[in-house]
């Protein structure tokens, strides 16, 4: 089997586990009278699961699995994985981040096994497809899951907070098979931009892995990408049109006492000069700026255009669509304030979403 033919291949088995996710058969949360439980209802309206979840449920959608908690009697809980067949799974064995319950990613969500402190994967139907023999997994991408096992857990001083110290970091796919064995410096990388090839991958914006089964397995790094686009595509020969084309259908902007949203046109049109007088600004070798990677802001972006930006518990799909902000520093003598241009990856590229500047007035 050739590389090309191979590529072709494994992407067609990592986007099979995404088939079933192109439903529009969700079911949408919503809550009792006085909104202390929360139960499901079909698209039609037809209630499916009367409420009787805790608030801390935080599935907005009910595609195929969710984690819940149930009040069993006044002050008494239970918390298991629901499917939509109503089959119970996984009890007690909520997989918590953050305060978080985890959200199904393509059709997988992570429990936890409080008897030897390790995670593990449920699919769509409750069935176990990867055991809990790991310290950490990430949620399913294209079909693939970055696990950490081996590793030592170090409390911080407060108890509430943990990190992980060694171990091995692998790439997996959702079935418990073994792609990479060491996948290390992995955080900012597009694992649904995947290249099989023979030999280690030239192009810059990539990171090449030897893979179990003797190829190269390359991803895109979401930052690299971003600032050889910036340098090389927006940056060059700057003008209104393609600053216009690089921003989404509206921009956020921070007024003197309050966020405004307009038109990318208007915007453009009334702020270009100080919109590229600023970014030209980081082409000269002594400009003090960095660039950090994020996700969005669901409270500042929100509706019908950012919807595919979420996922079903309303969390942003930044290790798919991340926003990339530069931060132009102005120096001791402008009392070290700071720009902001807030960049959004999209299916056409990057777009400019947010502006605040200090060295001039947005209109």
């Amino acid at each position: 089997m050739t590389a090309i033919v191979k590529t072709i291949f494994l992407l067609f088995f990592f986007s099979t586990t995404n088939i079933f996710a192109q439903s529009d058969d969700l079911w949408t949360a919503f809550y009792n009278k006085d909104s202390t439980a929360v139960g499901y209802r079909d698209a039609k309206g037809i209630v499916q699961i009367q409420p009787k979840f805790s608030f801390t449920n935080h599935a907005t959608n009910f595609r195929n699995i969710i984690a819940v908690v149930e009040e069993t009697q006044k002050g008494k809980w239970k918390s298991y994985y629901l499917t939509r067949s109503g089959k119970i799974v996984g009890k007690d064995s909520l997989h918590i981040f953050d305060n978080g319950h985890d959200c199904e990613s393509e059709g997988f969500i992570r429990f936890k096994d409080n008897t030897n402190d390790k995670v593990g994967l449920f699919d769509k139907n409750g069935e176990v497809t990867v055991p809990a023999d790991y310290n950490e997994l990430s949620r399913s991408n294209n079909g693939m899951i970055i696990a950490l096992k081996g590793a030592i857990k170090k409390q911080s001083r407060d108890k509430e907070h943990y990190s992980w110290s060694g171990g091995q970091e692998l790439l997996i796919n959702a079935h418990n098979t073994i792609l990479i064995e060491n996948f290390k410096d992995n955080s900012k990388l597009n694992l649904y931009s995947l290249k099989i090839t023979d030999s280690i991958s030239s192009d810059y914006i990539r990171t090449s892995f030897l893979a179990t089964d003797g190829k190269f397995y390359s991803f895109i790094d979401f930052e690299k990408e971003f600032r050889q686009w910036l340098k090389q595509k927006l940056l060059f020969n700057l003008t209104a049109k393609k600053l216009q084309e690089a921003c989404l259908a509206t921009v956020s902007w921070q007024s003197s006492d309050n966020w405004m949203k307009t038109k990318r046109k208007s915007f453009v049109t009334k702020n270009y000069k100080l919109l590229k007088n600023n970014l030209l600004k980081i082409k000269k070798p002594k400009t003090d700026y960095f660039i950090y990677a994020g996700g969005l802001n669901n409270f500042l972006f929100n509706g019908e255009a950012f919807k595919k930006y979420y996922n079903d518990c309303g969390e942003s799909i930044d290790n798919k669509y991340p926003t990339m902000t530069i931060v132009l520093s102005q120096g001791k003598s402008k009392g070290f304030s700071q720009n902001h241009f807030e960049f959004l990856r999209t299916d056409a590229g990057y777009k400019l979403i947010n502006v605040t500047v200090s060295n001039g007035t947005l209109k």
